[in-house]
């Protein structure tokens, strides 16, 4: 209960998208509104040598799209927002969907041009399982897209959520006018290049105002008004508990490279986002107001600042204070540790902070001591649930191009594949080195951040393996017996537990059938 006035004053949530629908773009124009930072930096232009804040890997600023989950924390309006900005390349959606274990809200940013695509709907999908709300927020309106009520449809038809706009746009693409602030009563115009200010902002207590014709012209303002009768009848008020059920998702339209509607967006999410809530664990449920610290790893990156050798642990404060130099229980080691330096964050820039509380991610520097899912507690030993781990869907062999780097080798593989977007396998029996990722993409990021971070050069062999099962058996002459019988398809992982490498569905099915003393799990959490 002591601190209640800090739990009510955060606020954690994920941006989530498909590829180039404006995510980082958004995530850019919230830190300006937070006064975080004072420049936007250029996404994708190649010309402009400021970058995203948000994209810290050199691969990330090369290629201009997120790769990995980062962190930033900035206060708006005496309210402290831990964002966090995911990947929306597919090949990413590991590192995307645990984020969404460690926020309690999600912004959805849908591009207003091509409207759902596959990657939003998997999203969506992970949302709904852990029921956390969603504000969407449809962006590019300055450019010529979907007619709005079209694409309001298509939102919930696709994603199978039931949508209520807070704002709606006058016309789009080249002929986008603004906004009309369904809630506040305003009308928002909009000229492109330029933020929208207070003098854009027009209060409006009735749409049949002469002054809304001068602005927009008749034939817009007739629109409107037509819309937003349509709407109200519709939607009526937003009702707040609907949307923390993520049974309703609140709708905002704008264009967040123009730094328009972003604005309205923020200012309704300070006010009914959720705060910190309690969590489950294997001990039942963790009260977010427990005294007792309480918290889990969702996250870890090698390599944050390439000039110095640093790993860092993202860390989901869950209940109770942490703090700088306090002894906390390591579950799975059974050991206290302690953290002399643990930061808050704006994407490269760390800041050390004394204390965090429920809701608040923090960076912990990491030895080797933390995997993804790891709990640090008071005292007490249990997990935080629902964190989740997929079996690979493309293995390729390492191949090591220089022999006199096979040291810098093994410690890239072990430090990358920690941070959990690869999993890495060793030959049963032998030493060939297999990763296991789930999208092509990863293996390029690999091999860049081998040779840019650890000085080693690789190539990669394809394998012909479909699926990766965790194996586990009463009787151990029995696994053993089959781990040597199969042994072309057999690897262990990193804890040195075996894994069965199936060349297909089929393969996998005729081994289970054949092996009914043995176990086949597709996660390796059962080893926890």
């Amino acid at each position: 209960m002591k601190y209640r006035k800090e739990i009510e004053r955060r606020r954690t949530f994920a941006i989530i998208s498909h590829p180039d629908a404006g995510k980082t773009t958004l995530t850019e124009k919230l830190l300006l509104f937070g006064g975080a930072i004072q420049v936007a930096g250029a996404v994708k232009s190649n010309k402009i040598k400021k970058h995203a804040t948000s994209d810290f890997m050199e691969i990330e600023r090369q290629r201009g799209i997120s790769v990995a989950t980062s962190v930033m924390c900035f206060a708006y309006k005496d309210i402290l927002i831990n964002l966090l900005d995911t990947p929306g390349h597919k090949d990413f959606a590991e590192d995307t969907f645990r984020t969404l274990t460690a926020v309690d809200s999600v912004v959805l940013v849908i591009d207003s041009v091509n409207g759902v695509e596959e990657q939003t709907r998997r999203l969506m999908e992970v949302c709904r399982m852990r029921d956390t709300p969603v504000i969407v927020f449809i962006n590019k309106m300055d450019r010529d897209g979907k007619n709005r009520f079209d694409l309001l449809d298509e939102l919930e038809k696709e994603l199978s959520i039931s949508l209520h706009p807070m704002t709606w746009p006058i016309n789009s693409g080249t002929d986008f006018k603004g906004v009309y602030n369904l809630h506040e009563k305003n009308l928002v115009l909009f000229q492109a290049n330029t933020k929208s200010t207070d003098e854009n902002s027009l209060a409006i207590g009735d749409l049949s105002d002469a002054i809304v014709d001068q602005k927009l012209g008749e034939a817009n303002a007739a629109t409107l008004r037509e819309d937003v009768d349509l709407i109200d009848g519709v939607y009526g008020q937003l009702d707040v508990e609907e949307y923390l059920a993520a049974e309703v998702a609140p709708v905002f339209f704008g264009s967040a490279i123009n730094n328009f509607g972003v604005r309205e967006m923020l200012d309704t999410f300070i006010k009914i986002a959720p705060q910190p809530a309690s969590r489950e664990t294997t001990n039942g449920t963790v009260d977010v107001e427990d005294d007792k610290m309480s918290g889990f790893v969702f996250k870890i990156h090698a390599n944050l600042d390439p000039r110095h050798r640093d790993r860092i642990a993202f860390f989901r404060v869950c209940s109770g204070k942490f703090e700088r130099n306090k002894y906390f229980h390591h579950v799975r080691l059974n050991k206290d540790v302690r953290f002399s330096n643990p930061y808050s964050f704006l994407a490269r820039e760390k800041n050390i902070v004394e204390d965090a509380y429920a809701g608040d991610v923090v960076g912990l520097f990491d030895t080797g001591n933390f995997k993804i899912g790891d709990t640090l507690t008071e005292g007490e030993d249990f997990y935080f649930t629902g964190i989740p781990s997929f079996s690979p869907e493309i293995f390729k062999e390492v191949v090591n191009k220089d022999p006199m780097k096979t040291k810098q080798l093994e410690k890239g593989l072990m430090q990358l594949t920690d941070e959990g977007v690869a999993q890495l396998f060793t030959q049963y029996g032998g030493n060939k080195k297999i990763i296991g990722c789930v999208g092509e993409l990863q293996f390029e990021v690999i091999q860049y951040r081998l040779l840019q971070e650890y000085g080693a050069s690789v190539t990669f062999n394809a394998l012909p393996f479909y699926k990766a099962c965790w194996i586990q058996a009463q009787d151990k002459k029995k696994l053993e017996e089959f781990a040597r019988f199969k042994q072309a398809n057999i690897g262990e992982d990193k804890d040195g537990h075996l894994v069965y490498l199936a060349q297909s569905e089929w393969f996998l099915n005729t081994e289970i059938t054949n092996n009914p003393d043995i176990a086949f799990h597709f996660t390796s959490e059962i080893h926890k």
